[in-house]
């Protein structure tokens, strides 16, 4: 889902509370990673891997000059010869220390998971959970979006609305730092203007 399905998708859900948890949970998440700088892992379940969040986050990141919202992706079938940012494993939640925050998306409980998760927590982890709101991820998480099953919106949609509102609720910088609706003016201005003059 691109900026302007975004910005279309908020327009339909103006008046609704998805707008406000969603952009509460954004800026928990930012805060965050911001404020501790240890980075920030993402993980789903075995069924449910989160990579499409990881690259809107990715892009947010980016966009919004903000690299701490860039997350690491840990993978539940991860193999050394995969590539560098699909290969980082469950390991990985083993070894998170104080300082980092572990965002988990699932649209159900996944009790080894929830394991490591736990351990995490202990270890001064800040724990986000994106899913159903309910269950034992709710207890360990210090905060939580639920997206409960039969819900207007499904995880997938909450997702997107999540990374958008965490890029652009950064604090701007002297570059300054751009909003959604600038950089929509910015790319419409780049697709209409002339091209640029041969060297």
């Amino acid at each position: 889902m691109d900026a302007v399905r975004v910005a279309l998708l908020r327009e339909v859900l103006a008046g609704t509370e998805w707008l406000g948890a969603t952009r509460r949970f954004a800026g928990v998440l930012r805060g965050s990673v911001v404020s501790h700088g240890g980075g920030l892992l993402l993980v789903g379940t075995a069924a449910y891997e989160p990579w499409h969040l990881a690259a809107h986050l990715v892009d947010e990141a980016a966009w919004s000059g903000t690299p701490e919202l860039a997350p690491t992706l840990v993978r539940h079938g991860a193999r050394p010869s995969d590539p560098a940012h699909l290969a980082v494993g469950l390991g990985r939640i083993e070894a998170a220390r104080r300082g980092e925050t572990l965002l988990v998306v699932t649209p159900e409980g996944d009790p080894p998971l929830l394991a490591r998760v736990s351990d995490a927590r202990r270890a001064g982890v800040t724990v986000l959970a994106l899913g159903p709101g309910e269950g034992e991820l709710t207890g360990l998480a210090h905060e939580t979006l639920a997206v409960p099953d039969g819900s207007e919106l499904d995880l997938d949609t909450v997702q997107h609305l999540v990374s958008a509102a965490a890029g652009e609720q950064a604090v701007p910088s002297p570059r300054g730092r751009r909003r959604l609706r600038d950089r929509l003016s910015r790319l419409a201005e780049s697709l209409t203007a002339p091209p640029p003059a041969p060297w």
